[in-house]
């Protein structure tokens, strides 16, 4: 064997290994190499068994038609027992495995010389190679050898095979990738067929390997041109001995110097002499492209289009000889924007082609459908929009589950400092408990803030969840203002810092001494500046007031002076005084009081003391004791004074009470206290004065503060999206603070359902915009733009953008966590101490690191980015719920997704394929309306929505772009539906419902259920058979589908549903609410509880989860027939069930159900409810289309909607006319009921500005002059808009003809011309007769139209047609 070797010059040496037997080469490799080698060849017996008969024939060398496959596949499965054995053997460990198996056929020495031209790169750096192989089989089996092999560890290896394989191994997104990997140096070893030798420019290749003889010189020249980088090399790898391959290498070599040299030899002018080409050219790029390369353009352009099995996407070419030369129609695939190019009579067919490529060129380039640069947009190109420009910041996927750390904002009513020590002025809240059951006493407690709150966190309401369903009611009430001098402020705020001690740093209080309000205490760190104080009423003023003498009770108790004895100059008898460790203590000072049992380390609210209950009494859980006895046998003390016991309450633990602590449904009960007898001798008094109702207060205030808080956020964010658009201000704080807090805050609402909701929104704005915006982009470019701008990283970078992070709430309320005044962070962050606070281990923090949030100076917590990116979603949701379309559209604006697009652009959508559409005469329109419910103003639309790509016969193109429509707002709706119509489903409940009811099976068999397949227009019999198949299978009955295997899906049904959905939504002029009455009628088949089950895989994957069992699956192929095994392995068992199809997705689902038989048999049950259960129990509402609220979604007034006029002049007269009558497809004799309610509500909506022209006070007049024909009403009818949409409504409403307004006269110079319109119509009932009115003179013809429209209305109220009530009737 040798090899040849040369550089970029095209030197070439000649390499020779060492003599040797075959053995030699092996016993000069480790024994781990040997078996690699083996168990690759094994695997490349398996492929080739897998694949199909085409590859097998192209592996073998063999014709298909033979019996040599039978052959074929006995052979690689004997070779493959035998590789297995010899490797596999149980003394293999031992050494015993013998070298002899591996002769040929099995091994060839080439790649010997491959391992040690590879082997001899392993010093040089950045190096990168590619090697060329002839079969697919020899690329996969080369990868995985070489990608084993120890010492060739520093090569990164993987292969690249073309995407039509008859493997089909490779898809062009994994194409993509590889060679991105590639470039970029994550793979630096390429094993690629003859799909890598153009278009592959990576600088750095140094090294380009041939495995397998180029079979032409361009194959040569071409391979050899990927080692880009200088001085590399290019290998061959020749059979010893062999000199045809010798001399075809020196063949290949001097066709090249010859070209160089006839390259070399002709001039300029000599190339260029007979040519003539056009070229167009894009001036701001200065991109061109000439006749010459127009043809190849077309077909890379038409490659890029979407395609699948039943269709490829290639241009057309039609030729017409005539006596002025030839011309050449090029028909391009019905996804692209342009269906046929004719080209200008040309001497030549090959002229008139490449005239028609470059005139398709130009026109594919105006349409957008070409860059600027003349190139189609990539699939990664779609992201070129500006406001994905964030500098900074990363958009990788990849790294969207990655914590972040960010400053949390702290509300500006709460941190504003106290500036004056000495005398201060607070906003005093009244904090107000309830308790439900009303069975525990609780202090009232004030609020005291330096600024006063906004007005929706002083009307905050919540509920505080306690034990065993018992919750609190607690509101605040602001009560004024409070002033405080220098004594006061210093009390309030020793007093806070001593129960926040107690409640949440109890430890402290176990000393004898507890210093509070320390003078040289470090600067006031704590975020918030407010204080939480005790009230007491005074009832002779009805009004709360500061309870000082508590206040002063308290920090006078014995914990907080140095000397111990408080009871100082006064006289005590008998009875008067208990023994505590402290000594006597005054009884008065005892009862609710604080005390501490330094053996069990426990504190106790003394309730009262049990006077006739001593150490003597018998105790009354345990009769036949006394207390004496009981604190001697437990504790081994014994009691030495006889007095009476303390009645006693343990101090709590301070819980978070924002979630229920109780399952749900489950109502509250009212629960006995607990106490205590505890024996005076054994407790130290701690807090004087400190009772168990102030205890039980002070236990709810920071679960109570946490949430102030958090709704003060809320109204922050909300006051600055209120200065960026007025919609800002509609949205109420409260939905804000479900919008921006996360699950994992663990309280009673979190943004996950708005989430959903807000997705299912984004989705359809954006393909609504991009739909109207990009008339070039077919469906796969529209989908990866959509896609760009809607996925988490995006949606991170813009939140980032807009600070949105600063208010997100992501962590669980810890009251340990809880800080104030009087209990400061103690973690001062600044840009020293930051790393060693929240970067314990290191800066890098990845996906899976479980993140610990530190409470610090600054208010730092981790974030993860997809975090950030839902509450982008939930915001907009929230603001779909509560501010309709309008709101949710201004919010997208302010975060910086564009969405709107105005009439105009819906009129160019919905008349962009007009001109050149003819509604074929075969296709029964009338039959597919009836089955749609739905009468079409635009037929062309309704055709194309049934015709596939592969027909290419219809000049208004395929459905492609309609289904891209039709599938965001068939989401967005039916998300809609669930968020409306179930309010109780979780969020993961939701979430399945959802992905239950929106998927292609369920759309497949609404369409057979519809008879949709029956329209279709395809020109691919394959497709037509499987159509067939499925609906037959949809059709037949229960217990014939039971015993057959379900057939795969076509994807085109399912498409058809949302392409219908798309062109009725176009149609309408986006008029959801008629597209909403419609999905109504398709939801049905949908929504039967019985169709609504989890996927069979997913249920076997819970329930395996749920068992701890593991799970696998095993696919294999043979004969295009897909065999796929679940295997669920238990401790001591192992059920398997398997599904055969020939889609995988469906044998895998067999394979799933089949398992899940045999483990329900033994009685392993999903424990979980099904989704049909569930929905049975759950409550139902009417179901509503989320943020529709009666006007047209992205309407702009300001937008006017061009159509074909006779003149410029007349055009804005017209605009705001076709808008009231958008929807308006036929004569209103023609509508039935259901149409003239929809277009009721389209018109009524339609806000046109109403002019001070019209006189409301005579308009009032006639109203009530006009009562009296009331008894005539037919509609009734309300003014809401222009007085032109206001006589449209009245015609509509009483089947009257539409209203025609035409202007009558301009007079004047042109800079002060004034108009006069007069409207005309037809009034039909008893007596049918014509109304003619004139307006008066007006600057503008849309205000002489206006003033004509008022004088009609006048008119009719003035005859009686119009009644007091607001109704239209006939007199």
């Amino acid at each position: 064997m040798s090899s040849a070797l040369g550089s970029r010059e095209s030197r070439f040496c000649k390499r020779s290994p060492s003599k040797g037997g075959d053995l030699s080469y092996y016993a000069s490799y480790p024994f781990e190499l040997v078996t690699i080698i083996v168990t690759s060849t094994v695997m490349a017996a398996h492929i080739l068994l897998s694949g199909d008969h085409s590859e097998l024939a192209a592996a073998l060398d063999m014709d298909t038609s033979t019996d040599e496959n039978c052959v074929a596949n006995l052979y690689l499965r004997e070779a493959s027992l035998v590789l297995n054995d010899a490797l596999w053997k149980d003394d293999t460990k031992s050494g015993a495995f013998v070298p002899e198996a591996l002769e040929e056929p099995f091994l060839s020495r080439k790649l010997l010389v491959l391992i040690g031209i590879l082997s001899s790169y392993r010093l040089r750096e950045d190096v990168k190679c590619i090697i060329f192989v002839k079969q697919i089989i020899t690329a996969r089996s080369l990868a995985h050898l070489l990608g084993n092999i120890k010492c060739l560890g520093f090569w990164k290896c993987e292969y690249l095979v073309g995407f039509r394989s008859g493997l089909k191994t490779m898809s062009r997104k994994k194409m993509n990738s590889i060679v991105e990997n590639f470039r970029v140096g994550k793979i630096n070893l390429l094993i690629a067929t003859n799909v890598a030798e153009e278009g592959l420019d990576i600088q750095t290749c140094c090294l380009v390997v041939r495995y397998d003889m180029p079979e032409t010189v361009a194959s040569f020249i071409q391979s050899r041109g990927r080692a880009r980088m200088q001085q590399s090399e290019y290998a061959f790898l020749v059979e010893s001995g062999n000199d045809a391959q010798m001399n075809l290498i020196n063949h290949f070599i001097a066709g090249e110097e010859h070209m160089n040299q006839e390259i070399i030899k002709r001039s300029s002018e000599d190339a260029f002499a007979d040519t003539e080409d056009t070229t167009f050219k894009v001036e701001s790029t200065g991109a061109s492209i000439s006749t010459a390369c127009s043809v190849s353009l077309i077909y890379h352009y038409c490659s890029r289009l979407l395609h699948d099995e039943y269709f490829t996407s290639v241009p057309h070419f039609y030729y017409n000889d005539d006596n002025r030369g030839v011309i050449c129609r090029v028909v391009l695939p019905p996804s692209a924007p342009c269906h046929s190019i004719d080209s200008a009579p040309c001497p030549s067919r090959e002229d008139a082609k490449r005239a028609a490529c470059l005139k398709a060129c130009i026109e594919l380039h105006k349409m957008g459908a070409l860059t600027d640069y003349l190139l189609p947009h990539q699939l990664d190109e779609v992201k070129e929009s500006s406001y994905l420009q964030t500098s900074g910041l990363k958009n990788s996927e990849d790294e969207i589950s990655r914590g972040e750390l960010h400053e949390m904002l702290v509300p500006a009513a709460l941190r504003t400092p106290l500036v004056n020590e000495h005398h201060a002025t607070f906003n005093f809240y009244l904090v107000q408990f309830v308790p439900v059951p009303e069975d525990r006493d609780y202090k009232t407690f004030g609020l005291f803030a330096p600024l006063r709150l906004p007005e929706e966190a002083e009307t905050m309401q919540l509920d505080l969840h306690l034990a065993h369903g018992r919750i609190v009611k607690a509101s605040l009430v602001h009560s004024g203002v409070v002033e405080f001098h220098e004594r006061q402020i210093i009390d309030a705020r020793n007093f806070q810092e001593m129960y926040l001690k107690i409640l949440l740093d109890r430890t402290e209080f176990m000393l004898d001494y507890i210093p509070l309000g320390k003078k040289d205490e470090p600067p006031l760190t704590s975020s918030t500046f407010y204080l939480l104080l005790p009230l007491e009423k005074l009832l002779s003023e009805d009004r709360f007031t500061i309870d000082w003498t508590t206040i002063r009770d308290c920090l006078s108790s014995p914990a907080f002076r140095a000397s111990r004895d408080i009871i100082e100059n006064t006289q005590l008898h008998v009875g008067e005084t208990l023994e505590l460790i402290d000594g006597p203590i005054n009884v008065n000072y005892i009862t609710k009081s604080l005390v501490f049992t330094p053996r069990t380390k426990l504190f106790f609210f003394v309730t009262e003391i049990l006077h006739g209950v001593s150490a003597t009494s018998r105790m009354e859980s345990y009769k036949d004791i006394t207390y004496a006895e009981y604190y001697k046998g437990k504790f081994g003390i014994s009691l030495q004074y006889e007095q009476p016991l303390l009645k006693a309450k343990q101090l709590f633990i301070c819980r978070n009470l924002l979630h229920n602590r109780l399952l749900e449904n489950s109502e509250a009960r009212g629960l006995k206290e607990h106490f205590v007898e505890l024996p005076p001798e054994l407790c130290s008094l701690k807090i004087i004065n400190f009772s168990k109702d102030i205890g039980s207060s002070l236990s709810l205030l920071p679960s109570l503060m946490h949430r102030l808080e958090g709704l003060l956020v809320a109204v922050e964010l909300k006051e600055k999206l209120s200065a960026s658009f007025s919609e800002g201000s509609q949205i109420t704080a409260h939905r804000v603070l479900e919008a921006i807090t996360s699950e994992k805050c663990m309280e009673r609402f979190s943004l996950e359902r708005l989430e959903i909701l807000g997705d299912a929104y984004l989705k359809y704005a954006v393909s609504r915009h991009l739909f109207l915006s990009c008339r070039g982009f077919d469906e796969g470019q529209l989908t990866k733009k959509r896609s760009s701008i809607v996925n988490n990283a995006h949606l991170y970078n813009l939140a980032i953008r807009s600070n949105l992070q600063a208010y997100i709430r992501d962590e669980c309320f810890e009251p340990s966590n809880f800080l104030a005044v009087g209990r400061p962070c103690t973690n001062i962050c600044n840009e020293d101490t930051i790393n060693h606070i929240h970067f314990p281990h290191g800066e890098e923090v990845k996906a899976d690191v479980n993140l610990i949030d530190v409470k610090c100076s600054k208010s730092h917590h981790w974030l993860h980015r997809k975090t950030v990116a839902d509450v982008v979603e939930a915001m907009i949701g929230a603001f779909l719920v509560e501010c309709g379309y309008k709101g949710a559209s201004s919010f997208l604006r302010w975060i910086g997704i564009p969405v709107d697009s105005g009439f105009s652009h819906v009129s160019n959508a919905s008349i962009s394929t007009k001109s050149n559409a003819v509604v074929p005469e075969s296709f029964d329109i009338s039959g597919i309306e009836s089955s749609l419910g739905y009468r079409f103003r635009h037929k062309y639309l309704l055709v194309q929505a049934f015709v596939h790509p592969s027909y290419n016969k219809y000049s208004g193109g395929c459905y492609q772009r309609l289904e891209f429509l039709g599938d965001a707002v068939l989401d967005y709706m039916i998300t809609s539906y669930l968020y409306s119509a179930f309010p109780d489903l979780k969020p993961g409940q939701l979430t399945d419902l959802r992905s239950m009811m929106v998927n292609n099976n369920s759309f497949a068999r609404i369409a057979v259920h519809r008879q949709f397949h029956l329209y279709l227009i395809s020109d691919s019999k394959s497709l037509s058979e499987d159509v067939k198949k499925f609906a037959t299978y949809v059709k037949s009955p229960a217990t014939e589908r039971a015993l057959s295997d379900e057939p795969k899906c076509p994807k085109v049904l399912g498409d058809l549903v949302e392409s219908c959905f798309g062109a009725i939504l176009l149609d309408c002029g986006f008029d959801l609410a008629q597209v909403w009455k419609l999905m109504l009628s398709f939801l049905d088949p949908i929504v039967s509880l019985s169709s609504l089950q989890l996927s069979p895989i997913r249920e076997l994957q819970e329930l395996c989860q749920t068992e701890s069992f593991n799970l696998s699956f095993h696919s294999t192929k043979e004969n295009k027939i897909y065999t796929v095994e679940a295997k669920v392995l238990s401790s001591d068992r192992c059920f398997i069930g398997q599904g055969v199809n020939p889609s995988q997705r469906i044998a895998k689902r067999s394979a799933a159900e089949n398992a899940l038989l045999k483990l329900k048999a033994e009685g392993f049950l999903h424990k979980a409810k099904s989704m049909g259960e569930i929905l049975r129990t759950c409550r139902k509402q009417e179901p509503d289309l989320i943020g529709h609220d009666g006007t047209l979604a992205f309407a702009d007034e300001s937008i006017i909607p061009p159509e074909d006029r006779e003149s410029n002049e007349e055009q804005e007269a017209y605009a705001y006319l076709e808008a009231v009558n958008w929807s308006t497809s036929y004569s209103l004799n023609e509508l039935d009921a259901s149409s003239s309610e929809s277009n009721d509500i389209l018109c009524r909506n339609l806000k046109l500005p109403l002019y001070s022209s019209f006189d409301q006070t005579s308009y009032d007049e006639v109203s009530e002059e006009s009562s009296s024909h009331s008894e005539n009403s037919l509609t009734d009818y309300k003014s809401t808009s222009s007085a032109i949409s206001q006589l449209y409504e009245i015609c509509t409403m009483n089947f009257w003809n539409p209203p025609s307004f035409t202007c009558c006269k301009d007079e004047g110079p042109d800079h002060m011309k004034m108009f006069t319109y007069k409207v005309e119509f037809k009034v039909e009932g008893s007596l049918t007769s014509i109304v003619e009115c004139f307006g008066q003179p007006r600057r503008t013809k849309k205000a002489a139209a206006e003033d004509s429209a008022q004088g009609a209305i006048w008119l009719l109220r003035h005859q009686g047609y119009i009644v007091s009530g607001g109704s239209v009737g006939i007199a």
